[in-house]
Formats: C-alpha cells, structure tokens, sequence
C-alpha cells in the first residue's frame, strides 16, 4: 500500500533546531511510529505581499492539475504492466524511489533558480507538466488506435460465424469455382443442422429440362460442414451460378445465412501480414509508452515536489508573515495515528489549524 505524506510547516520562534528537536521528541513520545523529515525548502524571492496573495489564489488549482497528470501517468503504467504480464516496478525520481525523493527532498537549483520570482517558477512547473500531458494524450491516442485495429480483427476472427472472418476456416479444396458453378458458404443455427441438411437441396428450382435431360441447379449432396461453434455451423453448398441469388433469398427464409465469400490466397497473405505488422507495432508502441511513461512520471513527481515546496514557502509567509521563519517537514502518521499528530503539531504552534 502506498505511503500518505503530509507536508506542513511551523512557526519558528527561536530556533528552527530547537523547534527541531521539540518535534522529534513529541513525535518518539506520543506517535513513535510516525516517520519524520525535514523538508528543505530554499530561501526563495518573496516579492509583494499582494503578489503572494495573488499567486496563492492559483497555488490549489495548479496543485490539483499536477497531481491529477501524476495519477494519470501512474495508472497509464499499470495498465500497461498489467497487460505486459510485468511485475510491478517501483517507480523512481532521478533514479531513486518515489519516497526516497520526497523525504530527502533537494531543491533543483539549476531548474529552477530560487532568484526567479515565485510566480515565473510556478507557471514554468504548469507548462511543463501540461507539455508532458498533452504527449501523454498522443502517444495514448497512437497506442490506442493500433490496440483498437487489432481487438477489431480479433472480434472478427473470434466473435460468432454470423459475423467473424471465415478465410482461416475455409481451405482452397473447399472451394469450386467454374464457369458455370459457384461454392457459397451458408451459415446455420446450430440446432437447425438438420433442417438444413434435409433442405438445402430443394431451396430453390433446382430441376430444370434441357435437351430433353433433367439438370440440376443444385449439386447434389454437395453441403459440406466446415467449423461450427456455440451457435452455429459452416457448411458449403455448390451450385450453379445463375441461381444463387435465388438460393440466397430462400435460405433466409429459412433462418440459414449466406455469407458472401471469395477466397483469394493473395488476400489471405496480405490479412495474415497485416495482422502481423500491427502485432509488432502494438509491442513496440506499448514498450515505448511505457519508457515514456517511467521517465515522465519522474519528470512530473519532481516539478509536484518543487511545486509543493514554493506552496510551503507562499502560505507559510502568509500564514506568519516577514521574515521567513519557518520549518518545512515531511510525516506519514498513520491513519490510526493522524489526530495524535495534528494535535503535536498544533501545540506547537501555539494555535489551531
């Protein structure tokens, strides 16, 4: 399960090393079990109180958005390692563990420098990680149309024979094409085999005189059962050419349906390639959405982290004013344990809240 951090920050009245230490020692007393961490925030360009005021304002919004692009990008990851078949990697900032970063915090200096005015910082981490999510939505998109194209041929090559494709189910010497004569594939309810076996040959005029000899338009005993499934059977059927719409029309009346087919090995070849470039296209696409995706997610966790630092340092100013005279630390109380924690850190504050 994952960890919940809280990160807050106190009034310091003193000393941020007294203040410190009274911390850590309400902590080990009355919630031993609660991780505790300093959380280094740099000293960075206050500007005017008003403009702090107004950054505060978009300060929850922005951290609403990149938290949401974090979450987006972490579930993206565990779909794709759950289709992959692939354990579960624990995800790293900077090659280093999620958490690891968090609690050992360290401003990017080079990134972003603490000169730059608060807002310029904030709106830089915006654009980036809105950059990172705008790539997200196109490399999901690509993915995604390549997964789709592939489920579309699977559902035709597994759903029912009423619908699927019938070229892997029928060989060439199933087949009679002539001049004269035509091979039609008929698909029948399962539990109407019979029906059509008795039928199939008096489905339309099939008797017709000629030069005084009686020809049929129905090769006789020519239904052939091909493949059948949980609703229904293949069978072949060869006939004339010239009655075979008539064909068509009387065994729809009978509940059988003729599915148009030409079988053509060429056609066969190009679907059978065809699904196998877009296989491979599939895994190569999954695989690099998912590199993508580790290394972004890093990318997105690092600007939250320098986000919620310039958070930290915004409100706490607000909160106690000028000069900055603050302690910035990182806890994960338990759930058991949080009002035990809110309640140390309230005392140290001297207020509630």
């Amino acid at each position: 399960m994952a960890s919940r951090y809280w990160v807050v920050s106190l009034p310091v009245q003193n000393s941020a090393s007294t203040l410190w230490n009274n911390l850590q020692d309400q902590i080990s007393k009355h919630s031993f079990d609660t991780p505790l961490y300093r959380f280094n925030i740099p000293y960075l360009r206050v500007g005017t109180l008003d403009s702090l005021l107004a950054l505060s304002d978009d300060l929850l919004k922005s951290n609403t958005f990149i938290d949401g692009v974090s979450h987006k990008i972490r579930r993206q990851i565990e779909e794709l390692e759950r289709v992959s078949g692939l354990e579960t990697n624990a995800l790293t900032v900077d090659g280093v563990p999620v958490d690891s970063y968090l609690t050992r915090f360290v401003w990017d200096e080079a990134k972003y420098p603490t000169m730059s005015p608060l807002r310029e910082i904030v709106d830089g981490i915006h654009t980036q990680v809105a950059k990172i999510e705008d790539d997200l939505k196109v490399r999901v998109a690509e993915y995604n149309n390549v997964r789709g194209q592939l489920n579309a041929i699977n559902r035709k090559q597994s759903g029912s024979l009423a619908v699927r494709d019938l070229s892997n189910l029928v060989k060439p010497e199933d087949i009679i094409t002539s001049e004269h004569l035509v091979t039609l594939l008929a698909v029948v309810p399962k539990y109407s085999q019979k029906d059509w076996l008795s039928s199939y040959e008096t489905l339309t005029t099939y008797v017709v005189i000629l030069c005084n000899k009686a020809m049929h338009f129905q090769v006789p005993r020519s239904s052939k059962k091909l493949y059948e499934d949980n609703e229904y059977a293949l069978y072949t059927v060869t006939l004339f050419g010239r009655v075979a719409d008539n064909f068509r029309t009387s065994a729809r009346e009978r509940g059988f349906q003729v599915r148009d087919f030409e079988y053509s090995p060429e056609a066969q070849e190009s679907r059978k390639q065809e699904l196998e470039k877009l296989v491979q296209d599939q895994d190569m696409l999954r695989s690099s959405l998912l590199q993508w995706c580790y290394a972004s997610y890093g990318e997105v966790f690092s600007s939250w982290m320098h986000f919620c630092a310039v958070r930290v340092f915004a409100e706490s100013i607000l909160r106690y004013g000028l000069p900055p005279s603050f302690l910035a630390c990182v806890l994960s109380p338990s759930v058991k344990g949080e009002k035990k924690v809110r309640s140390i850190l309230e005392g140290l504050c001297d207020s509630a809240n």
